[in-house]
């Protein structure tokens, strides 16, 4: 597999964005598809299903990002680049992140920031010290963490709805 750099997509958000979910690095498959959580497996979409009370998993990529935005949810990846052997963030090299504080910074209406997982929850918060939005660690979506299921994973992505 190639290690060569791997780039995050720009962010999805937009004026009426009130939580940021924020993951790590997108994986291969959501590369390929150039998709957020573009892996069939990711949990992702059925977990912001469940939270927004909207259909999401059945939608066309486009449609799903759209009605995410309409229900003030935004994405956005911690790191900007990096190289990368595979999908698993402890792959990770040569890692160059986001500018965390600039996107926030243009989101007036943003009140919480959930981190996808322990290392987009590392890099981002020691990115947005002492800012006085909610930061929110979330157990991560991906399918590498399946120790996790899904009911006990979404009791904790719960905790983002109250902002929305």
């Amino acid at each position: 597999m190639d290690a060569g750099p791997k780039y995050s997509f720009p962010p999805v958000a937009d004026g009426r964005t009130r939580v940021l979910v924020l993951g790590s690095l997108p994986g291969e498959v959501s590369l390929r598809r150039a998709q957020y959580y573009g892996h069939p497996r990711n949990l992702f979409w059925p977990l912001m299903e469940e939270l927004t009370g909207r259909n999401l998993v059945s939608l066309a990529y486009e449609e799903r990002l759209s009605r995410l935005l309409d229900t003030g949810v935004g994405l956005w990846d911690v790191v900007g680049s990096a190289r990368r052997q595979g999908s698993l963030d402890v792959a990770m090299w040569d890692v160059h992140a986001n500018d965390l504080a600039d996107l926030v910074a243009h989101l007036p209406k943003l009140r919480a920031i959930g981190f996808n997982g322990g290392t987009s929850a590392r890099i981002g918060r020691a990115q947005l010290a002492g800012s006085s939005l909610a930061l929110i660690d979330l157990p991560s979506s991906s399918p590498a963490y399946a120790s996790l299921p899904f009911a006990a994973k979404l009791e904790r992505w719960r905790e983002l709805a109250r902002f929305l």
